[in-house]
């Protein structure tokens, strides 16, 4: 658990994904996880690197008790208050649950949680085919929100779930795709109450500058991802890498690619969108989008030690309850966004964590 002189509530994004599923055996072939797209993982340019190889926790498998358990001690040890499990609801049908519901009953691990809805469609990115879908985010009205509230009820009551000033916490990764938004967030604050709650403490995903959560019914938000632009057969100008050029990727078919050293010093002289940062540790999905992917390059434990001061310093005058940093994430592995041990950088990017949460202290 986190010592109460911790700097700041860390909370991490968790993916779900690394387990079998019938919709991933008949959308991918059998027994596809985010591991299929990490494995086959190629470098596209000279001095990318991939494919990232777990360490520590190896290739391993959800399902079992001793993988969760095994997390939850490693990022307890570095400063990690708590997983925010991505959570799927597309009308009444749950997706990537059976992780999740078995830490609700099995009581394992002891480690605080939460929820983000991750309220978007899914398409076929994995396989270089975004415009395929595969199944829709809808929203049937009142009464499935309703549904959807005592379905998650379960999770808001149990001891281990995450709260602020006595408040569930629960995110919503894209607040403005849901039609009147204000309806559902007022209804399910009624029905919290209703059920006992204090309330509901509710976070939006800030999309774009100047989003006002509160108008929408959220108590607070936290930023989109805030990584660069990416548009196919475009490199940024913001300093990219220097041999990259337009001509050249389009002709050899390379990803969009930027300097991790050239975002830090944008990331670090701006204000988050949010009202809770979140900072990213490293980015290169393309062991999902391939060529039409985007690389934070030579990204390194020490300049993620930069964002995430910078993070800190931002939220230093909340209350001690509200100073929450959200990081993206402890195992988007195809995304090579993971703070999970891998064979290159070790757990660099959790001592990091350790280091600035208990000032050298944590060891």
């Amino acid at each position: 658990m986190v010592s109460k002189v911790a700097a700041a509530r860390v909370i991490a994004f968790y993916l779900p994904q690394f387990h079998p599923t019938p919709e991933n055996d008949e959308w991918w072939g059998k027994g596809f996880t985010e591991w299929t797209n990490t494995a086959k993982a190629k470098p596209l340019f000279r001095g990318h690197y991939q494919p990232h190889v777990p360490a520590d926790l190896g290739f391993y498998d959800l399902r079992l008790n001793e993988t969760r358990i095994a997390q939850a001690e490693m990022a307890g040890r570095y400063g990690i208050e708590a997983f925010c499990y991505y959570h799927y609801w597309f009308g009444g049908k749950r997706l990537l649950e059976r992780p999740f519901n078995e830490v609700l009953a099995s009581g394992e691990p002891e480690f605080p949680f939460c929820l983000c809805w991750a309220n978007h469609s899914w398409t076929g990115i994995w396989a270089g085919s975004p415009g395929k879908c595969l199944i829709e985010q809808v929203y049937p009205g009142v009464e499935d929100h309703r549904q959807h509230f005592f379905e998650l009820l379960r999770a808001f009551t149990d001891h281990r779930y995450l709260t602020v000033d006595g408040k569930p916490l629960f995110l919503i990764y894209d607040p403005m795709r849901i039609p009147e938004i204000r309806q559902l967030t007022d209804l399910w604050r009624k029905m919290a109450e209703e059920s006992g709650l204090k309330g509901l403490y509710l976070v939006g995903v800030a999309w774009q500058s100047g989003w006002n959560a509160r108008q929408y019914g959220f108590d607070a938000s936290t930023a989109k991802d805030r990584l660069p632009a990416l548009s196919n057969g475009w490199v940024s100008k913001r300093r990219p890498v220097k041999w990259l050029q337009n001509s050249y990727r389009k002709r050899l078919g390379r990803p969009t690619v930027h300097l991790y050293e050239n975002m830090v010093s944008e990331w670090v002289r701006q204000n988050d969108t949010g009202d809770f940062p979140c900072v990213i540790p490293n980015w290169d999905n393309t062991p999902r989008s391939g060529t039409q992917g985007l690389v934070l390059h030579r990204g390194t434990p020490e300049l993620f030690r930069q964002v995430l001061r910078k993070a800190l310093e931002n939220i230093r005058g909340r209350s001690a309850e509200e100073r929450l940093v959200f990081v993206k994430s402890w195992n988007e592995w195809a995304e090579g966004n993971h703070l999970e041990p891998d064979m290159k950088f070790g757990k660099g990017f959790l001592e990091v964590i350790g280091d600035e949460m208990y000032k050298g202290s944590f060891r």
